[in-house]
């Protein structure tokens, strides 16, 4: 009937055999197949597509509606009102966003009309039961679309209809959920207020009178009072609820069970509610906060002990920031939900757990951010800190929500932070404890702990405050946190004084040794940061963007540790008000004095340009350093003190006397006493050892501005440490320790930072290893015991045969052995004598577990050691690394090749954990980028030719003896290093063209002995190709002949011998390679005149010959690779033949490539098929065309027919869209092979809905056949995918039956 209806609004004839020619003349039918495309794309699952197939549709609608075509639109509304129900998730929302476009710009279509339709064609009641849940889609994004079109507010009637609709789907839970609520309040927060009390305050007064059932109905009631409050006064609420405002006592039950309902909902979006925040807003409006909180929150929802509910209650707590005023905000933050937060972020930090302390951090950041009081920045700050579990409060040291404060609450905050320090009032904490902590603790010692606990968070917390880059500060907040943190860890105070601010707040319980230790360590982690802190405040204003900044100094230019210096030299003076923690001896106060002294002559020879800015600073920084250590470590600070400043007055007096030209008198001084940079190296290697990032950093600044005084010995120390000959020398005295742990541990939040290495010399037992190991030393824990286990059990039977000896000795004193000697067994011991036994054996016993335990802490102990000592040669991999990147040009650095490589060989020689990996690592990076690679290298050797020969000859001696390849390739890479530094930088001569300078320069050898080289390197590429296995390989030659062409060309007649000459076929490929690259070469091509060059062409050509006159077949890859390698050199030299004219013979090269077309056959690769054919073409022979035929039937045969191919991931044939770019037939035409009259009408929008009809019931029909024709696994809807599947499990369960099969008949 509608295809009928539909084709009689066209005014078609059904009655006519033959319709009337029709001319196509405009394009109407291509523009309907442009038109019904528009409805594909919106139905399609991407969302851009979407978007604009909805604006191009509305486009052409409008351009149709000033043509008079009315029948479009009318088909949109109908195909957009059927797409609301589309089975696709993805294709509902566009249908529903294209029907509200629609009807928001053409506003001619009654709402009425479109409501009318999705009620007909979305009709609960009369669709089949599977079908239900779509058809309830269709009627909410039917509704969606009204209101979202802006024009429901102007029909009433049809709004009334829509709500009452989506209150009819509130049932459809299962399905829609709270949609229609949600909905409804959308339509209530765009209604206006007459609407509302004429026509919506009736058809929703059941839902308002039903407010407390559901979170829905309950929002639905906050947003009408929040929108319409003129409209629901309090009378009205009282008719509705019956009571006048919402939060009273009476409600809070309810209002209770409404919460917990809104909490499971929204479980898994982890959001606040927004009924929740709606009742929040309503109680801070009905002047109902307190009673809502107490009861509701604290009382109720808080009391639950499901976790939804308690996430409910802090999201509602970060809610309220922004809204309390500040007494009900402070009263908040100390009530009960704080604290239950703070216990859920301790009982979070196990794993597994879920943490909600992210989204609490977020929150409060979003509130600082947008807060501009600064009360209630400050209290919201304070609240979390006094939030605390036994005095450590729950937030973390390094909050980053430090960031959002003004610079004035900064400051406060951070007053408050030392004055809490000097004065804990744990009374105003908001103190929690755990079930176990309060098992466990004692009463008396409680407050002391929590004070303890409270100390030493707030030190870090200070300090994170000037670690943090994003943090507003100036100098001056900055120096005074300094200053403080300083002052508590090495003084304390005698009376109070304005000229120290530090000594105004007195403390109110002492600071114990744990606590100066925690205040200490954080110390020297900020002057860490200091050393590399950027200009603060407007001093960065002035400076460019490309501009280098000065790191680790003030705006005045002075060093951030000299002002602390300073500081605390004002401090030791100020003996009447302040005294040191620990008394400094005379000797240390000396020390002290004359470091300032030094450090003061330094700044002013630096100023006066007596002496160089960069070895001034590093003096500086190293006597400054010193000085602050003088409070940690004395002892050893003295004695480093007088080293430094000996070093300082040598190296000043070396400068006089070269200006007084006493080089006798210097000279015979020298010789007595070490030179002061050796001195300084020393130094920097003892402090090397210590556990400190700062020294680490300090000493590797130091070092880059002394590495152009360094002289032989001072580098043969620094090798010294890394050489695996003297492993085990002079180490015993070293501690070393890894720095990133300290790091690790002065951050940490936990009570293990009471045991960090203090590094004062002695050698660390287990117990004073770090506890916060890094996964590397755990990897090499594990790796080591794995190792050890065999010896461990060898030592163990040893060790029971002696102990088993002992107790037999044992037990013949007690003559507990008499009775069975002698064979009496029914005498027994007395109780005396049994006693007595037992005492022997136990202590026999203690004493064996005390030795198995003794070897165990020994062997852990040489463990930690060595891989202590590991860590301190890769501090001092630094040092080398520095003295190559400055110094590349230097003598000195041709001494360093051999040692590096004495450590890479010993490194890879032996089983390396993780660690040594890493050693191994860095070193050969040091070595390959550093020295090798080095755009910068030695050009002035000296007298150093003949060493550096005989170094040569050393170095390719030992590649060829190695076993390890990656080994041999690092020690030919340094003979190649070798050479170029013998070589030099030869400056061709400017007469003459370019290519004349070119080969001159190419010719060029410097000082290279080049005899006695090609000899050596002849020696090694002869070892190469006649040895089966050899460490050396083709590419370490390949490198040799592009880098020194010279040489190439001596040695490529030898390398030519071997590609018929080579022991295998690996080896004669190589030979290829090398003589092709090596050919490849221009400087090699200028080096060679015309006659060496035909002569070479000529002998390579006959080794070719002869190497492929064995070759019968090539199925091996070996065989292969050898055979492409030939081909490409054969190619290369037959293009260049003909490109130079040369007269050679190449017919037997000819004829030695002929047979090679059987050889290959179907084996081989692609590539060496037409690298085959590539040569036959230079003796004109070309592929022929025939065996592509054939090759290409061959295939044919092979594959299987197109039908029993499956194709996944393709549409089947029934699913396929018709061909767009098919002629249409027009009427008054029949298609060829039919009748007359059956044409295809044109895809008009009112035909087109009718052919849409019948091409359902079509498809209905068809997959109901294919349904009963297919089965099992590929029954209705079975894509071709699936049937694969199908079809593979099938198979795979054949296989598994045949496979028992057989294993019967085996049994049998």
């Amino acid at each position: 009937m509608a295809a009928a209806a539909a084709a009689a609004s066209m005014g078609e004839i059904d009655g006519e055999a033959v319709r009337p020619r029709v001319s196509d003349a405009k394009g109407i039918l291509r523009q309907s197949r442009e038109f019904l495309d528009f409805f594909w794309d919106i139905a399609k699952p991407e969302q851009e597509t979407r978007l604009k197939a909805i604006e191009r549709l509305t486009e052409h609608l409008k351009t149709s509606e000033k043509k008079n075509e009315s029948d479009e639109l009318k088909y949109t509304l109908k195909r957009l009102v059927d797409g609301l129900s589309h089975s696709r998730e993805a294709a509902r929302p566009g249908f529903s966003l294209a029907l509200a476009q629609v009807l928001g710009v053409f506003e001619e279509i009654p709402l009425q009309t479109a409501l009318d339709q999705i009620k007909e064609k979305h009709d609960l009641h009369k669709v089949k039961k599977k079908l239900v849940r779509n058809a309830a889609f269709g009627r909410f994004f039917g509704v969606l679309a009204l209101s979202q079109s802006t024009r429901l507010h102007k029909e009433p009637q049809v709004l009334v209809q829509c709500v009452q609709l989506l209150q009819s789907l509130a049932q459809y839970r299962e399905h829609l959920r709270d949609l229609p609520r949600k909905t409804m309040v959308d339509i209530l927060s765009e209604t206006n207020e007459e609407v509302f009390q004429e026509v919506l305050l009736g058809a929703l007064h059941s839902d308002l009178s039903c407010a407390f059932s559901t979170p829905e109905q309950l929002q639905l009631l906050l947003v009408a009072m929040q929108r319409f409050p003129d409209v629901l006064k309090p009378k009205k609420l009282k008719k509705l609820l019956g009571t006048a405002t919402v939060i009273t006592e009476e409600n809070i039950p309810k209002l209770v069970e409404v919460l917990k309902m809104a909490a499971r909902s929204a479980k898994k979006e982890h959001v606040l509610p927004a009924v929740a925040l709606d009742l929040l807003q309503v109680s801070l409006r009905e002047d109902r906060f307190e009673l809502f909180w107490r009861e509701a929150v604290v009382g109720g929802l808080l009391t639950d002990q499901a976790g939804p509910s308690s996430y409910m209650c802090y999201r509602l707590l970060a809610s309220a920031l922004p809204l309390l005023p500040l007494p009900q905000l402070r009263r908040m933050l100390s009530g009960e939900v704080m604290r239950h937060y703070g216990q859920h972020v301790v009982s979070a930090q196990l794993p597994d757990r879920f943490k909600f302390a992210p989204e609490m951090e977020t929150r409060v950041a979003e509130f600082l951010t947008g807060c501009s009081d600064a009360e209630k920045q400050l209290a919201v700050m304070v609240a979390f800190s006094t939030l605390t579990n036994q005095g450590y409060p729950v937030v973390p040291s390094f909050w980053k929500v430090v960031q959002n404060l003004r610079p004035a609450v900064l400051r406060r905050y951070v007053d408050w932070l030392k004055d809490t320090f000097c004065r804990p009032q744990l009374d105003s904490c908001l103190d929690f404890s755990t079930r176990r902590q309060r098992e466990n603790q004692e009463e008396g010692v409680q407050d002391k702990q929590c004070v303890f606990r409270l100390r030493k968070w707030i030190v870090p917390r200070l300090v994170s405050i000037v670690e943090n880059s994003q943090v507003k500060k100036d100098e001056e907040l900055v120096m005074d946190i300094a200053r403080f943190v300083f002052f508590h860890a090495f003084f304390d105070v005698k009376k109070s004084t304005p000229d120290i601010p530090e000594t105004e707040s007195t403390l109110s319980a002492p600071l114990d040794t744990s606590t100066r230790d925690v205040v200490a360590s954080s110390f020297f982690g900020l002057l860490q940061h200091l050393n590399h802190l950027g200009a603060l405040g407007d001093c960065t204003e002035g400076i460019a963007p490309h501009e280098r900044r000065v790191q680790g100094v003030t705006a005045d230019g002075s060093l951030w540790i000299y002002c602390l210096v300073q500081y605390a030299d004002r401090l030791l003076k100020h003996t009447k008000y302040v005294c040191c923690a620990r008394p400094m001896t005379p000797d240390e106060r000396a020390a002290w004095d004359s470091m300032l002294a030094s450090v003061e002559a330094l700044r002013k020879r630096a100023k006066a340009k007596k002496m160089h800015v960069g070895e001034a600073s590093a003096f500086q920084q190293l006597l400054l350093l010193m000085g602050i250590y003088l409070f940690k470590a004395p002892e050893e600070s003295v004695e480093l003190l007088q080293d430094l400043q000996n070093c300082m007055a040598k190296a000043q007096e070396k400068k006089a006397r070269k200006k007084k030209t006493k080089a006798a008198a210097g000279a015979a001084e020298e010789d007595e006493e070490p030179h002061w940079v050796e001195v300084l190296v020393e130094i920097l290697l003892s402090l090397l050892s210590q556990p400190s990032r700062l020294i680490r950093q300090v000493c590797n600044a130091v070092f880059s501005r002394i590495a152009a005084h360094l002289t032989p010995a001072a580098l043969h120390s620094i090798l010294d440490v890394l050489d695996p000959r003297k492993e085990g020398e002079g180490q015993d005295a070293l501690v070393v320790t890894d720095e990133r742990d300290t790091d690790k541990r002065r951050k940490c939040s936990s009570e293990d930072e009471e045991d960090e290495e203090e590094g004062k010399g002695e050698v660390i037992t287990s117990e004073r290893v770090p506890q916060n190991e890094d996964s590397d030393s755990s990897e090499e824990y594990s790796d080591d015991e794995s190792v050890g286990d065999d010896e461990e059990e060898e030592e163990e039977q040893d060790v029971d045969q002696n102990f088993r000896l002992e107790l037999m000795k044992v037990l013949q004193g007690q003559n507990a052995l008499a009775a069975k000697e002698d064979g009496s067994e029914d005498e027994e011991l007395d109780d005396e004598a049994m006693m007595k036994l037992d005492g022997s054996i136990a202590t026999l016993f203690a004493e064996q577990k005390k030795r198995i335990q003794a070897k165990k802490d020994e062997k852990e102990r040489l463990r930690k050691e060595k891989m202590l000592v590991r860590d301190f040669k890769i501090k001092v991999l630094d040092l080398l690394e520095i003295f190559l990147s400055k110094q590349s040009e230097s003598p000195q650095v041709l001494g360093v090749v051999e040692p590096l490589l004495a450590v890479m060989e010993n490194a890879m020689s032996r089983d390396t954990n993780q660690q040594e990996q890493d050693f191994l690592r860095k070193t050969a990076d040091i070595f390959m980028n550093q020295l090798c690679k080095a755009k910068r290298y030695c050009r002035n050797m000296g007298d150093m030719k003949e060493e550096l020969h005989d170094m040569l000859d050393r170095l390719v001696s030992r590649a060829q003896k190695l076993s390890d390849s990656s080994v041999s390739l690092y020690y030919f890479s340094a003979s190649l290093y070798l050479l170029k530094v013998l070589r030099g930088s030869v400056s061709p001569s400017l007469r003459g063209n370019e290519e004349e300078a070119s080969a001159e320069q190419a010719g060029a050898m410097g000082a290279v002995d080049v005899d006695r080289v090609t000899a050596l390197y002849r020696g090694a590429l002869t070892s190469f190709m006649t040895h089966r296995k050899s460490s050396l390989s083709g590419g370490m030659f390949t490198e040799l002949f592009t880098r020194f062409p010279v040489l190439c060309v001596r040695l490529l007649d030898t390398a030519a011998e071997f590609i018929s000459g080579g022991v295998r076929q690996y080896q004669q490929g190589e030979a290829c390679t090398v003589v092709l690259r090596g050919l490849q070469t221009r400087d090699v091509q200028q080096l060679l005149p015309d006659p060496r060059w035909k002569d070479l062409c000529e002998k390579t050509l006959g080794y070719l010959v002869e190497t492929l006159k064995p070759v019968t077949e090539c199925k091996l890859k070996v065989d292969q690779e050898k055979v492409l390698k030939v081909l490409e050199l054969s190619q290369f030299l037959l293009k260049n033949i003909r490109q130079k004219a040369l007269s050679v013979n190449l017919e037997p090269l000819r004829d030695a490539l002929l047979p090679l077309k059987e050889a290959h056959g179907s084996h081989s690769s692609r590539r060496l098929q037409d690298t085959y054919w590539n040569v036959l073409r230079h003796f004109g022979i070309l592929k022929p065309k025939g065996e592509k035929k054939e090759k290409s039937k061959k295939d044919t045969e092979l594959q299987p027919p197109q039908g029993l191919r499956k194709k996944k991931g393709f549409l089947p044939e029934t699913k396929k869209r018709k061909n767009r770019k098919k002629p249409v037939v027009q009427e008054g035409k029949s298609p060829a092979g039919g009748r007359p009259g059956s044409g295809a009408t044109p895809r008009t929008p009112a035909g087109a809905a009718a052919q849409d009809e019948q091409h359902e019931k079509k498809r209905s029909k068809s997959s109901k056949k294919k349904r009963k024709q297919q089965g099992g696994a590929q029954g209705a809807g079975a894509t071709p995918a699936k049937k694969a599947k199908a079809e593979s499990a099938e198979l795979q369960q054949q296989q598994k039956k045949k496979k028992k099969k057989k294993r019967e008949g085996k049994g049998k």
